[in-house]
């Protein structure tokens, strides 16, 4: 499975940005997706997963109230709605994939992951 994010950009803090991405193929019905960031000199951080169904989603504590991840009818794409951002949100954001289920996707234990798209938070 290949993904590709977009939607990354330059935006003024409290502002905001949706990032979709989307799978070459439609994934197993069992595979979450979620995103993780990684801003420069910092290990990767989860940001928040989706179970194959929708029904089940978590999201990092820094991110809560703030971000909403939702999937499409066809599976294939994953969307993270942004606002309110923060400086502290500036990062690379990548879109990935797990078998085993949101919480591994929480975890970082991950099956598939995409290049990223930048999202730089300007204060």
């Amino acid at each position: 499975v290949q993904l590709q994010a977009s939607g990354g950009g330059l935006v003024q803090a409290g502002g905001s940005l949706r990032l979709s991405c989307e799978a070459s193929r439609r994934p197993s019905s069992n595979y979450a997706m979620g995103w993780f960031r990684q801003a420069p000199g910092k290990e990767r951080e989860f940001v928040s997963s989706i179970s194959g169904g929708g029904g089940t989603t978590y999201y990092a504590d820094s991110v809560k109230g703030r971000f909403t991840i939702s999937r499409d009818n066809n599976e294939k794409t994953v969307t993270l709605q942004m606002n309110s951002l923060k400086p502290e949100d500036t990062a690379v954001y990548y879109c990935a994939t797990a078998r085993a289920g949101p919480l591994a996707i929480s975890m970082l234990r991950l099956d598939y992951w995409g290049q990223g798209t930048q999202v730089t938070v300007s204060s």
